[in-house]
């Protein structure tokens, strides 16, 4: 192999200025090792894409989004942040690619706000932040926001965010504050987000938008590694939802994100199928090194390895 295929990471994080004002202590520290390269584009992450290799970012503002903001505040911040975005991608179109905010507590407004992104800013879909102010967003009330994506044609990325507090009380109690990774990359996140993946599949919305194409980083928030058992229980359900793993390899695409595992990946592409999974890193919370580094000793063929790397994002998103 005398060329290096092309690497696009399509999970990588962004932190706007004013946006982070309407969080307060949840926002990164601008002055942190985290916060100087999520408040940074064309310096330190060019600079540590271009150590590791990697040609793409695929950018998304990272969590907490405005999924957890009024209505009032909530359409005209996640305007501007897309507008940063868009800003951000024009000043360097070859590196750079996004995913626009939604503002999902006005789910008409979302729609709106996704075909204003895809069609006037080139963005290329939409990533949410967890629930949308208490709410999981497979709720009918937000289907038009899943709708008006099945229409245009791009996917939706779902991104972990923090449980709920109740969950939060109930299923982490001091644990939360002793090991506060245990609710959020250790276990929280991947559990939260893989339930809203679940519900999302028995709530029908795939019935309806069989087109529809969602996103889950994290080599699928477990659910490949649990789907064979969560497909059969389902099957003897008296009420049992459409085939449940046929919807998931269907309608689901994965992402290696902050997940650097030869044995998750090998399971991965078992049960979802090569052309379902696309690379990514999770940076800045985790090094473009580790993720490049680790594929690139992956072990697998070199026209699969192509597509993971870039061609499955290419085709998906239509770079």
């Amino acid at each position: 192999m005398t060329e290096t295929p092309e690497i696009i990471a399509i999970e990588e994080h962004f932190m706007d200025h004013d946006l982070a004002k309407h969080f307060g202590h949840a926002a990164a520290d601008p002055a942190s090792p985290i916060g100087k390269r999520l408040y940074d584009f064309l310096d330190i992450r060019i600079q540590e894409m271009d150590a590791a290799g990697i040609d793409m970012q695929v950018l998304s503002h990272q969590s907490p989004g405005t999924q957890r903001l009024n209505a009032d505040v909530a359409v005209e911040a996640t305007r501007a942040v897309n507008n940063v975005l868009a800003a951000a991608i024009e000043s360097a179109p070859d590196r750079f690619s996004g995913f626009a905010m939604l503002p999902t507590v006005d789910p008409q407004a979302s729609a709106d706000e996704l075909t204003r992104a895809v069609e006037e800013l080139g963005l290329k879909g939409a990533l949410l932040h967890g629930l949308s102010n208490g709410r999981f967003v497979d709720e009918p009330d937000f289907w038009p926001i899943f709708a008006r994506a099945e229409a245009l044609g791009v996917p939706v990325y779902l991104h972990p965010a923090l449980p709920d507090k109740s969950v939060i009380e109930t299923y982490y109690g001091a644990y939360a504050k002793s090991h506060p990774a245990l609710t959020r990359s250790a276990w929280g996140f991947g559990v939260e987000t893989g339930t809203l993946a679940v519900r999302m599949i028995l709530s029908g919305i795939f019935d309806k938008h069989p087109d529809l194409t969602v996103v889950l980083g994290h080599l699928g928030e477990a659910i490949p590694f649990l789907l064979a058992r969560i497909d059969e229980s389902f099957s003897r359900s008296d009420n049992a939802p459409t085939n449940f793993a046929e919807v998931f390899r269907n309608n689901f695409h994965i992402t290696t994100s902050g997940f650097f595992s030869d044995a998750a990946l090998r399971c991965c592409i078992e049960e979802v199928g090569i052309d379902r999974i696309m690379f990514a890193v999770d940076w800045p919370y985790v090094t473009n090194k580790d993720g490049v580094d680790w594929i690139t000793k992956f072990e697998m063929d070199r026209a699969d390895k192509t597509k993971l790397l870039s061609g499955n994002a290419r085709k998906l998103l239509k770079l």
